[in-house]
């Protein structure tokens, strides 16, 4: 079941999600002792991640990754490490445990092991993703026309190593499997440009290697999936 909250403005949207995620993480410390969220990067989710590190909850129980990495190091200005440690790892969530893509690998794909051996520790599944979506309908660093991509869609691995096409950096990215696994998928997205993307892509009658990669990840998950979304 897909589902659509429609917000007034970006402010809104920002305290929704973040009230969203916040009940979610809360239930699942609840029910299993623990949770684990892989956030994306960008500039959209900054003004949720402020409104989400001051929530009420047990953020010692708190396991937080990424849904995709550039391969930079953590204080490089295109690193969503950093974005997520300036903005989501402060105040009450600074108790929450980061869990890293990056390392002192020459390339992705030589780092993605001993990325792979990280996300390992992680509970699993993940309680909540929050993904975004590119203008080409990319999501996470599953890019269409990567030559990774198909590997990244059908892995029984954790995590892959991606080149995108055409945005700059080597990538690591969670594999579709592990991100359709998913207890609660969330899309976060803005504009009026992003909304019609989203709903054409969701229209789309196409072999499944052709669709856009945001529509591969919404048909291969299990659990909930909510858009999150204002102009």
């Amino acid at each position: 079941m897909l589902s659509w909250h429609e917000c007034s403005s970006k402010d809104e949207l920002d305290q929704q999600l973040a009230d969203f995620i916040a009940e979610q993480l809360s239930t699942a410390i609840a029910t299993r002792g623990q949770a684990g969220i892989a956030v994306s990067g960008g500039r959209t989710p900054a003004g949720m991640f402020k409104a989400l590190r001051v929530k009420e909850l047990d953020w010692s129980k708190v396991f937080i990754t990424l849904a995709d990495e550039r391969w930079v190091a953590p204080d490089h200005t295109d690193s969503n490490e950093r974005l997520t440690r300036e903005n989501l790892l402060q105040d009450k969530a600074a108790k929450a445990t980061f869990v890293s893509q990056v390392s002192s690998a020459a390339t992705a794909h030589e780092g993605q092991q001993e990325i792979e051996a990280r996300l390992a520790a992680l509970p699993s599944p993940l309680d909540v993703l929050i993904l975004g979506m590119g203008d080409d309908g990319h999501t996470a660093s599953l890019f269409p026309d990567a030559a990774e991509l198909e590997a990244a869609c059908t892995s029984d691995a954790l995590c892959a190593a991606v080149t995108p096409p055409v945005a700059p950096h080597q990538r690591i990215t969670l594999t579709l499997p592990t991100l359709s696994k998913a207890r609660s998928v969330i899309v976060h997205i803005t504009g009026e440009s992003k909304k019609t993307l989203l709903q054409n892509a969701l229209l789309e009658q196409k072999p499944e290697a052709a669709l856009f990669p945001i529509r591969r990840v919404l048909n291969k998950a299990t659990a909930a999936k909510h858009i999150f979304w204002a102009a």
